[in-house]
């Protein structure tokens, strides 16, 4: 098959890798419909995070069930499926509470890379959930984005406590960060400021539900979500970026009592306990256990309530990865999918 791997810090290539297969009884292995580049794939892209050999790539995937192991028994050959960048059991005391991002059992699904044409997905009763038919072609960049930029948005608007009658502040105008504000209207939040300075990313902030747009950022932007909420700071902060500079915007916007959300891979991020101390500020995220949303999240795209698969903005085939990547590390594309 063909998959995408990185040989070294911006070095990406298709190459044909072989074909998996069921290695365990657990074990179900995918066509996959679809696959793409997410905005954490640009850390070992740009060299921040230490590439070892060629790497596969890719943790974001949707596709038909071609084969399952003996075990498998809530999935077969035929069904289109979900599924999510960690491998779950969906049975262990950690995945009952709904943390299924933290499995007793998880696997890293970018260990063993979604950007291929073929992808053997371990533990394949907890981690792939079906859509109730073969979806429509229109219908599949919607359940790609579930597999993670949703999911992950999704739970930083709950990790941040997002809904009704509170003002929900998203720094960050990635996929994740725009999907976001998309979690943040579906539940109920009436004002929602979205921080960007990308006019295109502004356009699809506001279709997804921001009433605010603030293109200040630092000290600035903290200044101007003060100003708009009567010098309290937002209910709700959704952190989609990971660095120390965005961790800490979101923490000073966020009011005495309210909750960030942080789902932002984080590199080089520090707290400064005292600050934190006396902010008030409740802090929630981490890794978004994307499993705990998908059956929500596939019926709300199967009845087209919702439409992320509007954050892919540029689709190229599988052969021109490393344009995708390049278009992102620049900027030039929210997120790239990449087809067969």
């Amino acid at each position: 098959m063909r998959g995408v791997v990185l040989r070294s810090p911006g070095d990406v290539r298709v190459e044909h890798r072989d074909d998996p297969t069921i290695t365990a009884p657990t074990d179900a292995v995918i066509r996959l419909s679809a696959t793409c580049v997410c905005g954490s794939d640009l850390w070992p892209y740009r060299g921040i995070e230490p590439v070892t050999g060629p790497a596969p790539m890719g943790h974001e995937y949707v596709g038909v069930v071609e084969e399952v192991g003996d075990a498998v028994r809530t999935v077969r050959p035929g069904q289109f499926v979900v599924g999510s960048f960690f491998a779950s059991d969906n049975t262990c005391e950690i995945c009952r509470d709904g943390y299924q991002s933290s499995c007793v059992h998880r696997v890293p699904m970018g260990a063993i890379g979604s950007q291929a044409e073929l992808l053997r997905v371990p533990l394949a009763d907890g981690t792939l959930v079906a859509t109730p038919d073969l979806p429509p072609a229109d219908l599949i960049p919607g359940f790609l984005a579930a597999s993670d930029v949703l999911g992950t948005g999704w739970f930083g608007a709950v990790a941040a406590q997002a809904g009704p009658g509170r003002t929900v502040a998203v720094v960050g105008d990635g996929a994740v960060g725009l999907l976001g504000v998309l979690a943040a209207r579906q539940l109920g939040s009436e004002r929602i400021i979205a921080m960007s300075r990308h006019e295109p990313r502004q356009r699809l902030a506001r279709e997804f539900g921001a009433t605010d747009i603030v293109t200040e950022r630092g000290d600035e932007g903290v200044a101007r979500i003060k100003d708009l909420t009567n010098g309290l700071g937002a209910h709700s902060v959704i952190e989609a970026v990971g660095t120390q500079e965005s961790m800490m915007q979101a923490i000073r916007s966020t009011r005495p009592g309210g909750h960030v959300g942080y789902v932002g891979v984080s590199h080089g991020v520090e707290l400064p306990g005292e600050e934190l101390f006396f902010s008030h500020v409740n802090l929630h995220g981490g890794p978004a256990p994307v499993r705990r949303f998908l059956p929500e999240l596939i019926d709300l795209i199967w009845n087209r309530r919702i439409d992320p698969g509007r954050v892919f903005d540029l689709e190229l085939p599988l052969d021109q990865a490393a344009e995708g990547y390049r278009a992102m590390d620049e900027r030039r594309a929210i997120k790239t999918l990449l087809t067969f």
